[in-house]
């Protein structure tokens, strides 16, 4: 007698088949959960895009608001301080990768691709959006300090000029900047 023709063969494989079947089911119900808590929480996504009114902002004055756990710095610079970003040479930076999300991966760490343009506004490159940690340890710099007019680390002596790239100490890369855009003449949209 042929396996097709044995019913007891049949009846074996189907049990088999649905044995497996229902084993993968409970193996993924199971795994589901584990998987599922590494996504972000509500409140992390409910603050993924934020909107931030830079109306009041005068020229040489800098507003920081939290985005995803971070600080953030939006500095309205003044011409002086452009002047001295725009002065450095590329060679002099010890990190000359932009560090922008905004452009490619590959973009130098020229003022113009680090700075934030505004429509409408002639003086375009006065904004300067940067992620305000250290890239050494995760610290905050503080503002409108160091040897370069721009951040300061205290913690460990990085030194970041006026576009907030690193000049000199321990951190390895210019601050970052995240994902921004101006929404209006005088809102910016961070995400």
């Amino acid at each position: 007698m042929s396996h097709a023709d044995d019913p007891e063969g049949t009846r074996r494989d189907f049990l088999f088949y649905a044995t497996g079947g229902a084993g993968v089911v409970v193996a993924g119900a199971a795994v589901w959960p584990l998987v599922n808590q590494m996504n972000p929480s509500a409140d992390v996504q409910a603050l993924s895009s934020i909107r931030v009114d830079v109306g009041d902002l005068e020229p040489g004055s800098q507003l920081t608001v939290k985005y995803l756990g971070k600080p953030v710095f939006i500095r309205r610079r003044t011409e002086e301080e452009i002047a001295l970003a725009r002065d450095v040479e590329l060679s002099e930076l010890p990190d000359q990768i932009a560090r922008n999300p905004n452009l490619e991966d590959t973009a130098l760490a020229t003022d113009e691709n680090r700075s934030l343009a505004q429509p409408g506004n002639d003086n375009a490159e006065e904004w300067l959006v940067m992620i305000g940690v250290c890239t050494h340890l995760g610290c905050v710099p503080l503002g409108e300090a160091g040897d370069f007019g721009g951040w300061f680390c205290p913690c460990h002596g990085s030194h970041y000029d006026t576009a907030g790239r690193i000049r000199r100490g321990p951190a390895p890369e210019n601050m970052h900047l995240p994902i921004a855009s101006f929404a209006d003449e005088t809102t910016i949209v961070l995400g």
